[in-house]
């Protein structure tokens, strides 16, 4: 009997199972949105606030939201934008990083100063400015007008920073004896062992922008060079109505990539992050 009131305190004198049961709270609350959207979806709109178990299934608010908007124009929108400025924050982040990491220069801890400060600028700060910035290219409602404000990313280039920082100085010297270049030390030595840390930021990238709507809707005003995300106010017109069981179609349509990719690869985004050292 005393053993087992020896256990009995210790279970509740252990905080853990409450740190399992805020977890537990925490990812039904996450998740509970996410199921009425996939229930929605997949029902008729006279099921969308009542839960029925033999409610039948159908495929038409996805044929209907799909038919609403232009969404194949919107995806490529999408994935062009993705990439092109996953693309150029990789290549300027990983230069910059480069010459913070390992060169001397006039004015290099300023400079690098600055780009933690554009760390602690909210992005909404600067529509008016970057608007005025994209009307004097004369390139508005374009897609690199998207793109061009986060073309230079902090976050990269403070991350990169620091993980090559930790790669030891010898290996440059064992490098330039064997005659490399800069650039191909770069390349050959520091890009592959910061691989997890490029992974870990192209996954917050991609969600970023795949997700960002107010800069798109301020600086787009065609089908042209609309993403998806701004695709999505089509559906907020009230002349319409409001019927959920399109909208959580649509919704879905344009999250899908995101999930799937997080459901593939799920291991492999954690041990990125978790080597990437993000907290």
């Amino acid at each position: 009997m005393s053993g087992d009131k020896t256990s009995s305190r210790l279970v509740y004198n252990d905080p853990s199972w409450i740190d399992t049961l805020a977890a537990w709270v925490l990812a039904l609350l996450w998740i509970l949105p996410l199921a009425y959207a996939v229930w929605t979806a997949f029902h008729p709109s006279e099921y969308s606030t009542r839960f029925a178990l033999l409610a039948p299934l159908t495929l038409d608010n996805f044929a209907h939201a799909w038919a609403a908007a232009p969404f194949a124009r919107y995806f490529l929108n999408t994935m062009l934008l993705v990439s092109m400025v996953l693309a150029c924050q990789l290549v300027l982040g990983t230069l910059a990083a480069y010459a913070f990491a390992r060169y001397e220069f006039p004015g290099k801890n300023v400079l690098f100063a600055l780009v933690l400060i554009q760390l602690m600028i909210m992005p909404d700060i600067l529509l008016v400015e970057n608007y005025k910035t994209m009307a004097w290219l004369g390139v508005v409602d374009t897609l690199l007008a998207v793109g061009l404000p986060y073309f230079a990313s902090a976050f990269a280039i403070f991350l990169l920073r620091q993980t090559f920082l930790g790669i030891p100085r010898e290996l440059d010297e064992a490098a330039r004896v064997e005659g490399a270049g800069s650039m191909q030390i770069l390349w050959r030595i520091y890009v592959p062992l910061a691989r997890p840390v490029y992974t870990a930021f192209a996954l917050v990238s991609v969600s970023f922008h795949w997700n960002n709507f107010l800069w798109p809707v301020i600086i787009t005003n065609s089908v042209t060079a609309r993403p998806l995300t701004v695709g999505l106010q089509v559906f907020s017109s009230t002349d319409q109505g409001v019927d959920w069981s399109i909208i959580t179609a649509a919704t879905l349509m344009t999250s899908a990539p995101l999930l799937i990719g997080f459901l593939l690869f799920q291991r492999q985004f954690v041990q990125s992050f978790m080597r990437a050292g993000i907290k």
